[in-house]
């Protein structure tokens, strides 16, 4: 018998159902994932609860129509008729300027958990500018996909802070997008007026998929709950010479090369908690080795509360490097690990693993003040 979902409102439908108390002209971050239970806008539903008066995109775009990385330019939002800034690319002057001429500033946007996605860095962006200009900012919660009780990876090492990881968090933090802001705005001193509208309904050990809120994939390589899992351990071979998935209908679910031997690579790893490693083949319709057949590692996730998908992806990281001469790895991979031991020639997976555990436990404790769940 399928399990019974548990109902859900989200900090937009408590919005639309108890108003917000704000005053004068209001500005909303959001994207396609910006919407009530019945799917419909929260930009929609905002114009009649407060004088908005602009949007603001964060990468992907405010209909998360656009792929990762690329620039997005300011222009209209057709259906709302509101102008559209970008707070993602090389030049956001003119979009922070009108920012700060606000009076509050709302956010609402679906993040994955992982400390890698650019989606809360777009907002703790925006709460600094808020802070610095006596602007309100409200976030609109939203569930963790990942839950809220298993925190992973690694502790960001702040020499390497950057837009794909800016603060000291763990690569899965099992914080709600609320919660990570109450914690940043205090541990990194940012002092920004803020205000949480918290879920209902949802409790820490359920996955997005546990509640009975339709999944809008956040962006456009993240169609699914289990690509979200799988993204904590492989978005680290973005900086590899193998595909990660993308141009593929799993995207990190699957990663690949057409040098890999996945059979050794495989074997190498060995049994793994809560997943199945399997031997595939696909060919990229876009991205790296884009038309170009190539030999790949599916993972099947069949245990979620027992996969630590970060630990797969640093030990798949770890075997090939061991088994293929053809491994290429960029330097910038420490922006997404972390730390730059992965680059070490005595690096040793498992001392790493048990060392960052610690330190992740250690992170998550603190977390705790900001629960609001």
């Amino acid at each position: 018998m399928q399990k019974a979902k548990q109902k859900v409102l989200c900090g937009a439908d408590v919005a639309e159902r108890d108003g917000l108390d704000l005053h004068g002209r209001c500005g909303l971050i959001t994207n396609h994932t910006g919407v009530l239970r019945d799917l419909s806008s929260t930009a929609d539903m905002l114009k009649e609860k407060c004088n908005l008066t602009a949007l603001f995109a964060p990468e992907h775009g405010v209909r998360g129509d656009v792929q990762a990385n690329e620039s997005i330019t300011s222009y209209t939002d057709k259906k709302t008729g509101l102008p559209v800034y970008s707070l993602f690319g090389d030049d956001t002057s003119e979009s922070e300027k009108m920012l700060a001429s606000l009076d509050a500033v709302i956010f609402d946007i679906q993040d994955v958990g992982a400390r890698f996605y650019t989606y809360a860095y777009t907002m703790t962006d925006a709460m600094k500018l808020c802070a610095e200009n006596g602007v309100k900012f409200v976030v609109l919660d939203r569930p963790n996909p990942l839950g809220g009780i298993k925190a992973e990876g690694t502790v960001l090492d702040s020499r390497f802070s950057s837009f794909v990881g800016r603060f000291p968090t763990p690569t899965r933090c099992a914080l709600t997008i609320g919660e990570f802001a109450l914690m940043m705005n205090e541990t990194q001193g940012i002092g920004c007026d803020i205000t949480v509208v918290p879920l209902e309904g949802w409790k820490r050990e359920m996955y997005f998929d546990d509640t009975d809120l339709v999944f809008v994939q956040p962006s456009p390589n993240i169609p699914t709950v289990d690509t979200a899992f799988a993204y904590i351990g492989t978005c680290i071979f973005e900086d590899t010479n193998l595909s990660e998935g993308r141009g593929t209908t799993k995207p990190f679910e699957m990663i690949g090369a057409p040098w890999l031997d996945s059979e050794a690579v495989i074997k190498k790893v060995g049994y793994q908690d809560g997943v199945i490693l399997r031997e595939c083949s696909f060919t990229p319709t876009f991205s790296d080795y884009e038309g170009i057949f190539c030999h790949g590692i599916q993972l099947h996730i069949t245990d979620r509360d027992a996969f630590s998908p970060f630990v797969v992806g640093i030990r798949l990281l770890d075997a090939i490097r061991k088994t293929h001469k053809e491994l290429e790895i960029n330097p910038d991979i420490v922006k997404l690990i972390g730390t730059d031991d992965v680059l070490k020639d005595d690096f040793e997976p498992e001392v790493f693993i048990v060392r960052e555990k610690q330190r992740v436990a250690d992170w998550q404790e603190l977390s705790k003040k900001w629960y609001l769940y």
